[in-house]
């Protein structure tokens, strides 16, 4: 006999704080069901609510800041580096499958009984926000998964679509644009979301989601196309549905899309670059009260963020290390540090661009792009570029395998020691889309669709978000003048940008079919060979690093450096691209089949 693949819940739990009195005095508790809940507006406003809470949050840290990926020189055992490294296996579960389900089968039972209310007051904005929600679940499962079980009605334990198939992704994508479709029509604008409800999401987070979903899709279908969908038959997820003819009017609607919230949301880049020494992209990370920032700015300055997960240090702290875990998992790799611009605008390997090398600590972050100091120097120094006179732990004993540190979604005072929020207090707003986003999509976009960018095109988008960084603007002469590949320097914008923000660089690699070869390659971190490391038992023991070092390209040619992780431990594959189902659902299910390669 077949168990059933969800779980079903013996009720919905609606009951916040908000309407939970008014429920209790309508209805004794023996008698709750969702049949007798549903029957006013504020129970719809509390239900939709609730769905707030299945969004990333920080204890999702793990898959958030894109911990384990090229970007990324710090070393552990975790899932998800040993999904970089192609080691992943097949598990028996996997929170991330059942708790979506858990949410989306939540989900469609407020949508049903939204189909059979006859109150007077509006739910519209309620059912618009839950649309939105079964979306941004479907979304996640599809990046993990690629086909899943569609399911878009609640289940009882006679539901044959408990024993049915995976659904092909395409299928599950037309279900999540037709969602956010029916999400934008019905959402208020974030002019008319009042200042009690910010965090609500609007017709511009709807939008700006619907071009992350539609822009993802598109370069997969170009990129990566059939290549992970199995064969139709031995692994149930097939092709159905797959269509590259949609490239182009995808490319078409994320413009349309990302034009309109630029010009209509009332967003702005966070940029106080002028009172706080260069460091925006540091204190919009950690923005909390007027105490968590020199210049005394508070959430309320912060018109950057457009789809986001809403904390506050009295209602709704982080609960879990944060501050703790950003400093150690996601210090940096040499790739990410080499990406960094110099103020020239030109990469560190261009003759002309004034890099400055790898002899001391502090001599590659002269002259370059504001995020590399914002990102990557100690809390303690913050202003100041680390040094081995004024930083002791820059010595390479084993405690830092690379030389560098991660300072950003960390909460700090301003060049103390001390921290503005204790480790699991923090309450910094967690960012999903933000106006940078927007503007980096809007760039890529229009290069998928014509292989080019105007000039006027550059300054309305990726411009906006260099020039924040201290760097000057692209245009075509440019280009053309120094050899500068756009397609290279929009890619770069988006990955030093959205640094260890959600599972972006992952995501982005995989959907530009090119994370085999990046994920692929050894990973380095401090530059010895040259530098007051070499030869200098100081500052350096080279017997604490088990894979010694090897040679790799940098600024200044080939160099020495200290191997985190070599290439032949970093097996990721097109396999890879997809996450195992948990296999006590496919074990349940007979269609239920397996992605390939696991």
């Amino acid at each position: 006999m077949k168990k059933l693949r969800y779980i079903i819940l013996p009720c919905m739990m609606m009951l916040l704080a908000s309407c939970a009195e008014e429920f209790i005095d309508l209805t004794p508790p023996a008698e709750i069901t969702d049949e007798v809940y549903y029957t006013e507006a504020e129970h719809f406003k509390a239900g939709s609510n609730r769905f707030y809470t299945y969004l990333l949050t920080w204890e999702d840290q793990g898959i958030y800041s894109d911990h384990g990926s090229d970007l990324i020189g710090y070393d552990e055992d975790s899932e998800m580096q040993e999904y970089s490294r192609g080691q992943i296996q097949a598990q028996e579960n996997d929170d991330y499958y059942s708790d979506a389900y858990e949410a989306i089968r939540d989900i469609n039972l407020l949508l049903e009984r939204a189909e059979n209310y006859t109150g007077e007051e509006s739910i519209e904005e309620y059912v618009a926000a839950t649309k939105f929600h079964r979306a941004w679940q479907y979304f996640f499962l599809v990046q993990r998964f690629g086909g899943v079980p569609l399911i878009t009605k609640s289940l009882t334990e006679n539901s044959e679509e408990l024993y049915a198939p995976r659904n092909s992704r395409y299928e599950v994508i037309a279900q999540i644009i037709s969602d956010l479709d029916d999400a934008i029509a019905g959402l208020p604008t974030e002019q008319d979301i009042s200042s009690d409800d910010k965090g609500k999401i609007s017709k511009w987070a709807a939008m700006a989601f619907k071009a992350d979903v539609l822009l993802h899709e598109a370069t997969w279908l170009k990129y990566v196309g059939t290549s992970t969908d199995g064969d139709g038959v031995s692994y149930g997820a097939g092709s159905e549905g797959y269509d590259p003819t949609k490239i182009e009017p995808y490319l078409q609607e994320v413009v349309t899309l990302t034009k309109t919230v630029m010009e209509q949301g009332g967003y702005e880049l966070w940029n106080y670059n002028d009172i706080l020494d260069n460091l925006s992209h540091n204190f919009l990370f950690n923005l909390e009260g007027s105490g968590s920032n020199p210049a005394g700015l508070d959430k309320a300055s912060n018109k950057e963020f457009i789809l986001y997960s809403k904390y506050d240090f009295t209602y709704r702290q982080a609960g879990t290390l944060v501050s703790h875990v950003y400093q150690g998992r996601t210090k940096p790799s040499r790739k990410m540090m080499d990406m960094f611009l110099t103020t020239s605008g030109l990469p560190i390997d261009n003759p002309s661009s004034g890099f400055q090398g790898y002899t001391n600590p502090e001599d590659e972050f002269q002259n370059r792009d504001f995020r590399m100091r914002a990102y990557f120097t100690n809390h303690k120094y913050l202003g100041v570029i680390p040094t081995l006179e004024n930083d002791p732990e820059l010595r390479l004993d084993g405690t830092n395998k690379f030389g560098y540190f991660n300072s950003k979604f960390m909460s700090w005072k301003w060049g103390t020691d001390e921290a503005y929020r204790d480790t699991e207090t923090e309450s910094y707003d967690m960012p999903h889309i933000r106006l940078a986003e927007v503007y980096l999509m809007y760039a890529e976009a229009l290069y998928e669709l014509n292989g080019t960018l105007t000039d006027a095109q550059m300054n309305e988008s990726i411009n906006l978000v260099k020039e924040r960084a201290g760097l000057p603007p692209l245009n075509n002469a440019f280009i053309s003048n120094n050899n500068l590949d756009l397609l290279t320097e929009i890619r770069r914008e988006r990955t030093i940008e959205l640094y260890a923000e959600g599972a972006t660089r992952f995501n982005d690699l995989k959907r530009w079919g090119i994370a085999e070869q990046e994920l692929g390659q050894t990973i380095f971190g401090a530059v010895i060979e040259g530098t007051v490391y070499d030869n200098n038992p100081e500052v350096y023991k080279p017997d604490v690093y088990g894979y010694g070092e090897g040679t790799v390209e940098t600024g200044v040619g080939q160099r020495n450096a200290i191997i985190v992780q070599p290439a032949s431990i970093r097996n990721f594959s097109r396999d890879n691209y997809l996450f195992p189902l948990p296999t006590s659902q496919v074990n349940l299910v007979d269609e239920l089949l397996q992605n390939p390669g696991y």
